[in-house]
Order: structure tokens, then sequence, then C-alpha cells
């Protein structure tokens, strides 16, 4: 209760970040000042909009991405204030349901027993509803609500908490599965983030299997370190990219279109512009490569890593699994042996080009035993790493790349084609 009295008092303040006088209309409370994150307050609610920008909720104030001040809710959801007696929410979350586009990437808002549904941060008509309308068999007085897509849940999901209770809801069956997860702590607030799912609780947070519900023994950790940019708290998602002086490892793209860059220890992940480039840790997505890498492909819903002699082949899915048995050596994968420089596969194609100081060498993926088919000298040397796409074939060395449009005409090229500068919309790097 006193928290709520704190909340409540916070959303009738005046102070503004700049010290101007709030609105006339506001009710004013002397010395009020925006809530802190960095403080290690506790959230009512995270969710991210249908643009990829991740909001936390506390009270009548909320954050917009991983830094910056609190401002008022009503400033991005006007409903979300007093006047409208719902001046905090529940719980929140991203709808995520492709095959109904009217409902797909909406946000719904929780509120003791109604949801609110918003698309482009506005109210849907004949909304609050109860929340048995939308959602029967799901509780009054949520806790949290996470989306969970097929294939990371069993069906196009919402997990929904209530004290230690799961509420795993089946969008297309409109369906309840009821699950204890003792084990885990009480979320107030729940977050899906590249396809990992996290359990907010206090300052902390702790990731969870959102199948079983496993935690490992690595959490709870404080989430100033990881999901917001506080003085004295940090870690490796701080690594940004200069695109004067950039010098990538390694880069591919998966089949869903995921795109990977790696740079010493650190791999970057770009799942669309929206959701921006997020930095990481190798070893966070593919524990066993904990020096690097020196080139990387994607085929066949699989990533290939290469280091030194060595061939770590992972499943491209949430949990980056390595396939049993690995890792093999080059000789014994592709057939070749030596430093590897880069390596890439173009979209449809079966063949991986293998760049070894000034030798493209190419092996069939299909054929068993994997020997080199062609091996053809280059126009280029040094390079650090190569990208096949719809466009052509990009060479970065350092901070430029070379553009090709197609394998052909990279193997028959005698004369390195003029150089272009990376970009931000080709890597997220800072000019």
């Amino acid at each position: 209760m006193e928290l709520f009295i704190k909340t409540l008092v916070l959303c009738l303040a005046l102070a503004l970040t700049n010290g101007a006088p709030a609105n006339p209309q506001d009710v004013a409370v002397d010395d009020a000042v925006l809530p802190d994150r960095c403080e290690g307050i506790e959230f009512d609610a995270i969710t991210p909009d249908e643009n990829g920008n991740t909001f936390f909720f506390r009270g009548s104030h909320l954050w917009k991405g991983f830094h910056g001040p609190a401002q008022l809710s009503n400033e991005s959801f006007k409903e979300l204030d007093d006047i409208h007696h719902i001046g905090h929410v529940d719980a929140a979350f991203r709808m995520h349901n492709v095959e109904n586009p009217d409902d797909h990437d909406h946000i719904y808002f929780f509120l003791d027993d109604k949801v609110f549904s918003y698309f482009n941060h506005t109210l849907e008509d004949g909304y609050p509803k109860e929340i048995q309308e939308d959602f029967p068999g799901v509780p009054a007085h949520l806790d949290a609500a996470v989306e969970c897509p097929k294939g990371e849940c069993m069906a196009d999901s919402v997990l929904f908490f209530k004290g230690h209770d799961m509420y795993i809801y089946d969008i297309t069956t409109k369906t309840v599965k009821i699950k204890t997860w003792s084990h885990l702590p009480v979320c107030t607030s729940a977050l899906r983030w590249m396809e990992q799912y996290y359990c907010f609780h206090g300052h902390n947070f702790t990731k969870f299997n959102p199948i079983s519900g496993e935690v490992s023994n690595a959490y709870p950790k404080d989430a100033r370190r990881y999901f917001m940019k506080c003085p004295n708290f940090g870690h490796g998602g701080k690594y940004v990219l200069n695109c004067s002086n950039v010098k990538i490892d390694a880069i591919t793209t998966d089949d869903a279109g995921k795109s990977y860059l790696f740079a010493g220890r650190i791999y970057m992940r770009l799942d669309t512009h929206r959701d921006g480039l997020h930095a990481f840790q190798i070893t966070r997505a593919w524990k066993n490569v904990t020096s690097g890498v020196d080139a990387v492909f994607s085929y066949a819903d699989k990533i290939y890593l290469i280091k030194d002699d060595q061939v770590y082949i992972y499943k491209a899915a949430a949990q980056y699994i390595l396939i049993e048995g690995y890792p093999k050596t080059l000789k014994e994968e592709l057939g070749i042996e030596g430093k590897v420089d880069a390596a890439f596969v173009c979209p449809d194609d079966h063949t991986v080009h293998v760049i070894q100081g000034q030798i493209i060498s190419d092996v069939d993926l299909t054929a068993t035993p994997r020997v080199v088919t062609h091996a053809l000298p280059m126009s280029l040397s040094d390079i650090d790493a190569a990208l096949c796409s719809a466009e052509g074939i990009q060479m970065f060395k350092g901070s430029q790349y070379y553009h090709y449009e197609s394998a052909m005409t990279l193997a028959l090229s005698r004369i390195a084609p003029r150089p272009k500068s990376v970009t931000n919309a080709m890597m997220g790097c800072q000019e």
C-alpha cells in the first residue's frame, strides 16, 4: 500500500525533467522527483511495442528503452492516468499472432480484472474489457505476462504469472493449462528478449525455460547490469562498433533472417532493425567457443563456427545447441586444411565458399564426404569476413567492403572493385 501511495504521488507530481511547471490541470505536489530505476526498484510490467521499443513500467511512470529518464506513462499511452483510473498496470505483453493481423503486435495491459488493447499507442475501440472476454480462464490481479511464439512454446501462447502459478494460454484454441513453478521467484514482470525469457523480481531477474520453468544456477542476476545503463554497472552489451574503424572477424545471416557479427570475444545479433543491434559475450550463446571465431556461415538451420582447425555446428534455434559429436576438424567436416579467413553460403545454395588468403575454395555441403570441388585465386587478400545475400557478396576488410554481384563474378574477377565504407545501416555501428 505504501508503494501504491508513493506511485500515486509521483503521478501527480509537478516536476518535469527540465524543472518547468506541470500542466495546470495536474495536482501539485512539492519536491516530487522522477523515479530512478538505477536505485534498484521493482517493475510492474515490461513489454516491447510494435516498433521494438521496450517499455519498463513502474506506477504511473515508464522508461522507454534501456537508458534515459522516466516519463509519465500517459505521455506514451494517454489512458494510463488517474483520470481514467488506470494509473498503473499489473502486467503487459506484446501479442505474437501472425495468423491474425488484427491482434498481432498489439500491446495488452492488465489491471485488476480488466484488459486494455493498444496499437500504435492508441487504445482500441471496445476496450477495456473483462479479462475473461479476451482470455478465458486467465485470472484477475495478475503479476506478469509474456508472449511465447510457437517453436519456443508448443503453440503460440501467452504465459500469465500469478504467484507461483503459470497460466499457459493457447492463442488459437483459447484454452489454458496451469503449472506451478514454486522454484521460480514470484515475478512482478516478465520479458521475452531475443528468444530468451526473463522473470523480474525486485531489482533482479531470473532467466527461465518457458516450457519447463527450468532455471540455471547462475541466477538471479542484477537487472542493472543487463537491461539498463546505470553508473558502476555494465556487461558486454555496452560494446559499440564505430563505423570508421570497425573490424569484424565473421558475419552471417541464418535462415530466419537473423544476422550475427563477431568481433573478438563479442558477438552482435540483429533480428530486425526495429529491435536494434545487441552485443554479448560469444560464450553466452555458444558456450564451447571461448576465444572468438575465424569464420562463420549458416546452412540448413545450422550455424557453423570455425576456429583454428575446429568446426562447431549449432542448431540455429533459441538455445543454440551444439550438434552431438562436434567439434570436428576442418579436414573431417569440410575437407580443407589451414587457417580460414572467411566463409559464406549464398541463399538457396548448397555450396560453402571458403576463403584462405587469396584462394577461394568451394565445398559441396550435400556431398559425403565433403571435399573441395573448385579452388581459384582471388584479386583480394587479407579478408576479415564475407556475407552473401540476395543483393550479392560483401567482402569485409577493416572498415571497408567490396561488393560482387555473385560468387562467379568474385571468382572470375581479376581486378578488385572500388571499396566502399561500412555504414550504420549495414552493421548498426556509430558513424
